[in-house]
């Protein structure tokens, strides 16, 4: 009788903590939505700049570039990467400069990087409003960083990436790290 009473407990321990699991799991899946599927955004207002992040260029520079045709902003600004998914804005960043469009190269090619790199060119420029486009996933995280490394009001604006269910999962882990990452240690935690 002592080992059927074991054997029963073990099984309810093992549903309990299956049940446990599941719901952390659902609970991880729907905070994740809303925070990177799903994020706050604000209403594009006018500002002295409109950045356009690095990578994802395809999705994210023809948003930046509406941002500045609708008078937005007078200045075009672009992380100039060199990789993969940075093409057409690199292409962009290659040509003979205008004066409408900023290129700038982080030091580190991270979101902390960039944040660090556009707080000292609105700083340099004197931008009190900075317009910042990334994909959706990543505008929470961008925020952040962006926020504690410069003076400028930041208004997020998002592109939205073509993404199945199952290619949320690998953003919403990734971004959850790097928000996690940025709360415990800033982004411009030292002067940039």
């Amino acid at each position: 009788m002592g080992q059927l009473r074991v054997g029963t407990d073990r099984k309810r321990t093992a549903l309990r903590a299956a049940v446990s699991a599941g719901v952390l799991v659902v609970f991880w899946w729907l905070a994740s939505y809303s925070l990177f599927s799903n994020p706050p955004l604000w209403e594009p207002t006018p500002a002295d700049a409109v950045v356009v992040l690095g990578g994802a260029s395809s999705e994210r520079l023809p948003v930046g570039r509406q941002l500045v045709q609708d008078g937005l902003a007078p200045v075009l600004v672009l992380s100039h990467t060199d990789t993969p998914g940075n093409l057409d804005a690199d292409r962009l960043c290659n040509r003979p400069h205008r004066a409408s469009i900023v290129c700038f190269r982080p030091e580190q090619l991270t979101t902390r990087g960039e944040a660090r790199a556009v707080a000292r060119l609105a700083e340099d420029r004197g931008w009190d409003r900075v317009l910042v486009v990334t994909s959706r996933y990543h505008a929470l995280r961008a925020n952040l960083h962006l926020e504690q490394c410069s003076d400028a009001e930041i208004v997020m604006n998002a592109s939205s990436p073509s993404l199945g269910v199952l290619g949320w999962l690998p953003r919403f882990i990734e971004e959850g790290v790097g928000v996690a990452a940025g709360l415990v240690r800033p982004a411009c935690a030292n002067p940039i």
